[in-house]
């Protein structure tokens, strides 16, 4: 297979998906820093899963690849699919490695919603990112899916 020939769909899902392993590479060395500085032999509850998401977020990226490759949708719809699970992907994972930084909660979604020691987030605002992820995901994945459907079983 020609490289030319792939869609950027497909090309950002793989980049996306080498880039979320290696930023669990690092998070595990950030993770296993903190495990060893602690008298308890634990990192930050966000560090561990900053390590965790980007993991399987790596994987989950080459999935989307493989869709958007076998989708019969537009290489433009496709693209769009793909973007918005990487953009929520990379938020998630951005959010955590900033709470493991802070150190300023165990628990995000625990009222009140704090960044930091100063800033407290509305609850809406939580809410509303919340609702985004899911029904963007959700849709953009079950497009993607059913365009390798169509394809696949045609």
């Amino acid at each position: 297979m020609d490289v030319a020939q792939l869609d950027q769909s497909v090309r950002w899902a793989i980049i996306f998906s080498g880039i979320f392993l290696w930023v669990g590479m690092l998070t595990g060395v950030w993770k296993y820093w903190q495990i060893r500085q602690s008298v308890q032999s634990r990192a930050h509850y966000y560090v561990d899963i900053a390590h965790r998401s980007s993991l399987l977020y790596a994987p989950a990226s080459l999935i989307l690849a493989v869709l958007a490759y076998f989708s019969v949708f537009s290489a433009q719809l496709n693209l769009f699919c793909v973007l918005i699970n990487l953009v929520f992907f990379s938020f998630s994972i951005l959010s955590y490695i900033l709470h493991g930084f802070l150190k300023d909660t165990t628990n995000q979604f625990k009222a009140p919603h704090t960044l930091g020691k100063k800033l407290t987030l509305p609850a809406w605002m939580l809410s509303a990112a919340m609702f985004m992820l899911i029904v963007s995901e959700l849709g953009a994945t079950a497009i993607l899916l059913l365009g390798a459907a169509l394809k696949l079983w045609s």
